[in-house]
């Protein structure tokens, strides 16, 4: 091994030596046989959970183990790592980032280091380069020396298309593409044996939603589309507990739908965007956490992507 990967290796060890001791616990959970799920708490993003306010997936196969986001940071990645070994004695073989947000990938340089291959859509690429570093030095503010250790790293291998089968140990991974939602590499990692699909953060439960200025409500919509027609018979959404279509179609796509509904019609008619924001009824919503926070901003930009379609 070169001395390059010999330092890199080392470092890991200290990452995980470091997290196991004062780090965020990761659990996994069983969803179905060889799936696994740790659910990440509902709140921002602390000092405390290291960011890693989201969920990650584990999918065990004869072949190897897939992991389905990193983690925010080289540090919660090894803990993320830590916790894989708990579960099975498998390699990680590949890591599937399921978007652009910090906590899907930025963890990746940590998985790197250990062999992984890290896999992503095409559509994610530009948007990690050009937000990384600003993810970086926002999560510094808050996890402090935390974050130290921590490279943004990209995807070696990008797959293209709406609909992408790969296969490990004779475990078949469907990842289901839509031009993005959250993020413009929002994809879905469907399990058909299983019956259990990875939303990555495609659907928010118990929790309010965030729309971006690099969102796609309408791509959103057609991205929950592909949920209606898999009906997967548990679902792990980006935030809140394992849940089924019916709570992630009250949780998310309802929301989705009475924004863009509104804020076209205000559009159409003319209305100024801040009578449009004060008129948007959204008492329905109020019950997920974050709402009040997050609605004003997620109805402004949704109004401005309606006026650019």
């Amino acid at each position: 091994m070169s001395p390059r990967g010999l330092t890199q290796l080392f470092a890991a060890a200290l990452l995980v030596a470091a997290a196991s001791a004062h780090g965020v616990e990761v659990r996994f959970e069983r969803v179905a046989d060889g799936v696994y799920a740790h659910i990440g708490e509902l709140g921002g993003r602390t000092y405390d959970n290291e960011g890693l306010n989201a969920n990650i997936g584990l999918v065990v196969t004869p072949g190897g183990a897939v992991l389905i986001d990193s983690g925010a940071t080289a540090r919660s990645a090894a803990e993320i790592h830590a916790a894989v070994k708990r579960v099975t004695d498998q390699p990680v073989r590949w890591l599937i980032n399921t978007g652009g947000q910090d906590h899907r990938w930025l963890g990746n340089g940590y998985f790197k280091a250990q062999g992984v291959q890290l896999i992503a859509h095409a559509n994610a690429r530009a948007d990690m380069m050009n937000r990384g570093n600003d993810h970086l030095q926002a999560l510094r503010a808050v996890l402090k020396e935390r974050v130290d250790g921590t490279t943004p790293t990209l995807p070696e291998r990008y797959v293209e298309g709406t609909d992408i089968r790969l296969d490990l140990g004779g475990t078949v991974f469907e990842l289901r593409h839509r031009g993005g939602a959250h993020t413009p590499g929002d994809t879905m990692v469907w399990l058909p044996a299983a019956k259990v699909l990875f939303t990555g953060d495609v659907v928010y439960v118990e929790r309010m939603l965030g729309v971006l200025p690099v969102s796609s409500t309408k791509q959103w919509l057609a991205t929950f589309d592909v949920i209606e027609q898999l009906e997967p018979v548990r679902l792990v959404p980006g935030h809140g507990k394992v849940t089924d279509v019916a709570t992630a179609r009250a949780d998310t796509r309802a929301y989705l739908e009475a924004l863009r509904a509104h804020m076209k019609k205000a559009v159409d008619d003319g209305t100024d965007i801040s009578a449009a924001i004060k008129s948007f009824d959204a008492t329905r919503f109020m019950r997920l956490l974050n709402a009040p926070e997050l609605h004003p901003g997620n109805a402004s930009r949704t109004y401005l992507e309606l006026e650019r379609e």
